[in-house]
């Protein structure tokens, strides 16, 4: 083949790739000293006005994980705007895998006050309709913030693998991660907490996936404190707007999920949608069966 014929396909191949791409825009915002990511993928002629997917990671994760960047995709694909957020954990400019050599300082409501300085940008652009997605605990943590605040962008959620929570699960898989007692190192941090010590970090405890590590008591206690709003299904009573939650059949993350939330699920105020061969992540064609629930809940009908 020619060099000006190798030219030739190179040139329009990299011609389509620059018409098919997503129109994505890192946005940063700050708050308290912090920077704050987010990526912003809108449809071509579309603008925030026409709808946005508000989207939360994770535990430690971030908006570049295959479970969101890829749904992301397929959103866009399918002409629905969306803005992908990563978690500051306490870190500015954070991207990736939170490092779990830093001290964590981190608590898990502080992801409630971060939903809430995204949405109030986006109302600043214009935005006057916000789906909030979450996956696993970021699930939690979006099902938390529609149960206890309000605010007139947000229109309705989708919850993928929303995180669970009882007591005794909670306390058998500290002590399988961590090789400890939870309910003996919650009493520590308590006693740190109350001495004014709660920002001091109790060393090589561990937290979350973090075995071994330094994390203050007021972040501890954050994660592990006993309290029934870790657990999604017992929240859903309390939000008003339209709910869909997604679970997958083959996940062993929070396996039980459609088991509590199927026979609640009414069909319109709550919605429930099983992805039989779906594990945790959702990843590849799972991640179709997501977007088509998520595009019924967008729906005339579904909202």
């Amino acid at each position: 083949m020619h060099l000006r014929s190798i030219r030739l396909i190179l040139a329009l191949f990299l011609a389509f790739v620059a018409i098919s791409a997503p129109s994505a825009e890192d946005i940063t915002l700050r708050s308290g000293g912090l920077e704050l990511n987010g990526r912003l993928e809108m449809v071509e002629g579309k603008t925030v006005a026409d709808g946005v997917v508000l989207m939360v990671h994770g535990t430690l994760a971030h908006n570049a994980m295959e479970t969101i960047q890829g749904l992301q995709d397929i959103l866009m694909e399918r002409e629905i705007n969306s803005l992908a957020i990563t978690l500051s954990l306490g870190i500015s400019d954070r991207k990736g895998m939170y490092d779990c050599a830093k001290t964590h300082r981190h608590r898990h409501t502080d992801a409630l006050d971060e939903i809430a300085l995204w949405l109030d940008w986006l109302k600043a652009k214009g935005a006057k309709d916000v789906t909030l997605f979450g996956h696993s605990r970021g699930g939690n943590q979006a099902a938390w913030f529609a149960a206890e605040r309000q605010h007139d962008l947000l229109q309705r959620l989708a919850l993928l693998a929303p995180a669970t929570w009882n007591a005794e699960r909670a306390a058998k898989s500290f002590k399988r991660n961590h090789g400890r007692e939870l309910a003996a190192v919650i009493k520590d941090a308590q006693a740190f907490a109350t001495q004014g010590k709660g920002d001091q970090p109790m060393k090589g405890v561990g937290v979350l996936y973090c075995p071994g590590a330094d994390v203050t008591p007021e972040s501890f206690l954050s994660y592990y404190l006993p309290d029934d709003r870790f657990d999604s299904p017992t929240l859903l009573g309390k939000i008003k707007q339209p709910v869909t939650v997604i679970a997958g059949g083959r996940d062993t993350v929070v396996a039980g999920l459609a088991e509590r939330i199927e026979p609640m699920a009414d069909g319109k105020n709550l919605r429930f949608a099983l992805i039989d061969d779906a594990d945790h992540f959702f990843l590849d064609l799972m991640a179709e069966d997501v977007a088509d629930a998520i595009e019924e809940l967008l729906s005339p009908e579904g909202s």
